[in-house]
C-alpha cells in the first residue's frame, strides 16, 4: 500500500506542477481566458524537450516574437500570441495515431473551442496546410526564428559531423578548389583555391556559385560565411 500511496502523491504533485507551469506561462504573456484543458496542455510541455530545447520555453519565446512581429505588421497581436503559445501543444499529447504534432495540436485546440484562425495557425505552422491568415504566417516565422537561434537546440553528433562534411564536399566539388575546411561549428567555410586554375578575377564568381549550391542543397540555421583563399608564392634569390 505504501508504494501506491507514493505513486498517488507524486502523480498529484506532477499534475499540480503541470497546471502551475501552464498558468505561469500564460500570465507572463498576458494571455487570458484559456480553458483548463489548454492550461494543462501547455503545462505538459514543461516536461518535453525537442533537440535539447524545452518545448514550453520555446513556445513562450515564439509567442513573444509573434507578438512583436504582429505589432510591427499591423496584424492582430493577441491572436498571433495565442496561436503561437499553443502551436506545439500536440507534442505533449498522448497520441497513438499517425498524425503529426501540428495536426494533433490543431485538433486539441478545436476541441477546446479555440477560434478557427488559431486552429489553422497551429495546423499550418510546419506548412502541412495553407496558412489562412497573416497571423498564421507570423507564427511560422516566429517558430523558425526561435528554433534557429544559435544555441537554442542541440544537434546529434552524427548530424553535426554530416553537416560539416557536406559543406566541405560541396565546395571541393568545384573545379579549382583544392581543399575546404568547415570551422566555427559550420558557420564558416574556408576554401583553398588553386591559383593556377582560377585567376584572381574569377574568385568572387566561384564563391557566389558555391554559396548558391549550399543554399540549394543544405538546410542550416543562420548564415554561413565563405572565405576564399588564393595564395601566390614567389621565391627569388639574391646572389
Amino acid at each position: 500500500a505504501r508504494i501506491e500511496e507514493i505513486v498517488q502523491k507524486v502523480t498529484r504533485e506532477v499534475q499540480n506542477k503541470i497546471y502551475e507551469e501552464g498558468e505561469k506561462a500564460l500570465f507572463d504573456l498576458g494571455i487570458h481566458n484559456m480553458p483548463t484543458e489548454g492550461v494543462r496542455a501547455l503545462g505538459r510541455l514543461y516536461f518535453r524537450t525537442s533537440y535539447g530545447q524545452n518545448v514550453l520555453v520555446h513556445s513562450k519565446e515564439v509567442a513573444e516574437i509573434a507578438g512583436l512581429l504582429a505589432a510591427e505588421l499591423g496584424a492582430d497581436r493577441e491572436l498571433a500570441k495565442r496561436a503561437a503559445i499553443l502551436h506545439d501543444i500536440g507534442k505533449g499529447a498522448e497520441n497513438d495515431s499517425d498524425q503529426n504534432h501540428a495536426e494533433v495540436g490543431a485538433e486539441a485546440a478545436r476541441k477546446m473551442g479555440e477560434a478557427p484562425l488559431v486552429v489553422n495557425a497551429i495546423a499550418a505552422h510546419h506548412n502541412d496546410i495553407e496558412p489562412g491568415s497573416l497571423e498564421a504566417i507570423i507564427v511560422q516565422i516566429a517558430d523558425a526564428i526561435s528554433a534557429a537561434r544559435p544555441g537554442a537546440r542541440k544537434e546529434t553528433v552524427d548530424n553535426y559531423v554530416n553537416r560539416l562534411e557536406n559543406l566541405e564536399k560541396i565546395a571541393e566539388g568545384f573545379n579549382g578548389v583544392e581543399k575546404a575546411y568547415a570551422i566555427q561549428a559550420g558557420r564558416e567555410l574556408r576554401i583553398l583555391v588553386n591559383n593556377e586554375k582560377i585567376p584572381d578575377g574569377d574568385v568572387k564568381e566561384l564563391a557566389r556559385k558555391i554559396a548558391k549550391q549550399i543554399e540549394n542543397d543544405l538546410r542550416y540555421p543562420g548564415r554561413i560565411k565563405l572565405t576564399m583563399i588564393r595564395e601566390t608564392r614567389i621565391v627569388e634569390y639574391a646572389r
